[in-house]
């Protein structure tokens, strides 16, 4: 099991990095899901990437396993923080005349939001739920 862990570490911290890298390098795609009632845009986009940067470095620790469950705590949370903006991007996406990019998009993303949030806790070995040993 530790591979399979280490394994999906690896590729949440490298998913979280280039999340973070696009938040900071094209933000324009962020500031278009971004609900109306968020304070400063521009300046939440740039700092949820400087936040996911920052996570991803952390859960790629390979000896230090304070900071890389610190790192987890941090990416499960800020997974958490987002899920309004994905929500109202999946409303915005549905009231279009098109549809925008669909159910088949929308509804896997709806799902998978708390699986990142165990994948981070997971991964970073904050829990071992549900797959530790009886």
């Amino acid at each position: 099991m530790s591979w399979a862990r280490t394994g999906l570490r690896w590729l949440l911290a490298v998913c979280y990095a280039a999340a973070g890298y696009f938040h900071i390098a094209s933000p324009a795609a962020f500031l278009t899901i971004m609900p109306a009632w968020v304070p400063a845009p521009e300046a939440v986009v740039f700092w949820t990437g400087v936040a996911e940067l920052l996570g991803a470095a952390a859960l790629a620790q390979p000896l230090s396993q304070p900071l890389r469950k610190a790192g987890a705590i941090g990416l499960a949370l800020y997974a958490i923080c987002v899920f309004p903006a994905n929500i109202h991007h999946f409303a915005l996406d549905m009231a279009r005349p098109d549809g925008g990019a669909g159910l088949g998009y929308h509804l896997p993303r709806m799902v998978a939001q708390p699986l990142i949030v165990w994948l981070a806790l997971w991964t970073g070995g904050v829990t071992d739920w549900p797959l530790r040993r009886r």
